[in-house]
């Protein structure tokens, strides 16, 4: 399944700007794979002295930022789970400024938070693998719009592309 299947029914419109991100030369197990290994290789040519940078008050850091991007995953991750289960319950939103200030990102090694990410993103990958062809057109409510449960992972990594565009632009110029 690759993106260029996903109607934009299967997600909210927000997302239309993180979708572009996916490369569309790959299935949705595919991408979940190469591209975290692509996240981790550029997260680790990023000079040390920046990883604490700030490029604007209140803004994060690139650790937090990098955590971020592993909550996020945890939470569409669990979407999918329960989306792909027919759990009919819709699913709340979630603040992400408050997430980010209930971590401890700067008081952790870089290679602690990859390895979490990492490990994070082999469960997803297990997991959205595991899926039949009918779970991943299931449908269900998340942050009050509908989504499917292969939309959740492909914005899984549209966000984490997202970012890396975030740290090109802001944080490395």
């Amino acid at each position: 399944m690759k993106i260029t299947e996903l109607s934009n029914t299967e997600y909210a419109p927000y997302c239309e700007t993180y979708l572009p991100n996916v490369d569309d030369s790959y299935t949705l197990t595919e991408w979940l794979e190469v591209s975290v290994h692509e996240f981790v290789h550029f997260i680790q040519d990023i000079p040390m002295d920046k990883h604490g940078y700030r490029y604007a008050e209140g803004k994060w850091t690139i650790k937090e930022i990098i955590q971020h991007v592993i909550d996020t995953e945890r939470i569409f991750a669990y979407r999918a789970l329960r989306i792909s289960r027919n759990d009919k319950t819709p699913l709340p939103g979630f603040d992400e400024n408050d997430y980010v200030s209930n971590t401890d990102a700067e008081n952790r090694s870089l290679q602690d938070i990859l390895t979490e990410l990492a490990l994070v993103r082999q469960s997803s990958l297990v997991m959205f693998k595991s899926f039949s062809q009918e779970q991943l057109l299931r449908r269900g409510e998340a942050s009050g719009h509908e989504v499917s449960v292969r939309a959740l992972g492909f914005l899984i990594t549209a966000h984490q592309y997202h970012h890396m565009k975030v740290f090109k632009e802001r944080y490395l110029e």
